[in-house]
């Protein structure tokens, strides 16, 4: 049996929750491995290090975008893929596959532009659609200034910064945009890897988004908002499905998310343009994928140790993150689905 030194309750969040998961954690639990989305990288390592000093167990997560985690598992190089893009229920039949949601969280627009503060500059879905397939070039078009009366938009040309790796994140912004125009959707396309325009460059992960955004003027790009914080991007206010503008938080997430249907086959709810007059309209959970009835028996039941410990007790880590806690109904589901992995 594992113990936990009672000083810890009083250190820090963190200690608590490896408090809470001590008597739940196996001893027994093997070392895992996993790979795939970088969307939730930020969460699932926050959880590897609370689980580590809970159970003494290593989970090692390396985020290499979601059709590297898909391809990954399936070809079974590590104990659990990650996506953000969930599988459809076919792909997951003819493969053997357990998928179930870990945490929910936004895809944000960022944006580098000289004398616009971080959430001063709005977009609409058309607008911001329109940007991304190279319609609108300059920062000044009477399109965005439509949107922006009395702000100071500079003759500046726009440099679209996407993924260059296939990408759940880009799944999930693809799909956005397509909804708001049928040109992009033609134009573009939806998908983990798409036609972007001409004038876009590539970054490899959301961090390698954040960071072109960051360091080149003119530029706008989609990451998770735990890596848009971290670099200290400057947010797009977006025009939500009930016309209100808003900004990505924590608060407009769990507003997109509150009416969640993770009944769904695949566990895998449609979170995109919600009708909540208060939610981000670019929400997504995040998936893990892992065999029904796999090779390795001990990284089976590691898995299951591992998620099962951070759905009950890492929540909170999430949370602190900005990423949106399952709800205990939906941890509940997760945990029966689980029971299939053998």
């Amino acid at each position: 049996m594992i113990t936990c030194k009672r000083s810890f309750l009083k250190l820090s969040r963190l200690a608590a929750a490896i408090a809470m998961g001590c008597a739940g954690v196996a001893a027994q639990a093997a070392d895992i491995t996993g790979a795939g989305a970088t969307f939730p990288y930020a969460v699932y390592s926050k959880w590897a290090e609370a689980y580590k000093a809970a159970s003494g167990n290593t989970v090692n997560y390396q985020g290499i975008g979601s059709s590297g985690g898909i391809k990954q598992i399936k070809a079974k190089t590590v104990d659990f893929g990650a996506t953000d893009a969930p599988l459809a229920e076919s792909d997951l039949a003819s493969a053997g596959l357990v998928q179930v949601p870990a945490v929910m969280g936004g895809v944000t627009i960022v944006a580098n532009v000289p004398g616009i503060a971080s959430g001063q500059l709005k977009l609409d879905g058309a607008t911001a659609a329109d940007i991304f397939r190279g319609a609108i070039r300059k920062w000044n078009d009477p399109a965005i200034a439509r949107l922006n009366s009395g702000a100071k938009l500079p003759d500046t040309a726009i440099t679209i910064v996407h993924r260059s790796d296939g990408s759940g994140t880009t799944d999930v912004m693809t799909n956005y945009l397509a909804r708001q125009s049928a040109a992009f959707k033609s134009e573009v396309g939806v998908g983990k890897s798409v036609n972007w325009p001409a004038n876009g460059i590539g970054g490899k992960g959301n961090a390698g988004v954040a960071a072109n955004v960051q360091k080149i003027v003119g530029t706008i790009g989609y990451v998770d908002f735990a890596d848009a914080r971290k670099n200290g991007l400057k947010f797009i206010a977006l025009s939500n499905k009930s016309g209100n503008f808003v900004v990505p938080s924590g608060d407009s997430f769990k507003a997109a998310a509150a009416g969640a249907n993770f009944s769904v086959k695949g566990m895998a709810p449609d979170l995109i343009d919600q009708t909540n007059k208060d939610a981000w309209p670019i929400v997504t959970a995040t998936y893990i994928l892992a065999y029904e009835k796999g090779d390795n028996p001990d990284g089976q039941q590691g898995v299951v140790d591992f998620f099962t410990w951070a759905l009950n007790n890492g929540q909170s880590l999430a949370d602190g993150l900005d990423f949106v806690a399952l709800p205990s109904s939906v941890v509940k589901a997760v945990e029966v689905e689980m029971r299939r992995i053998k």
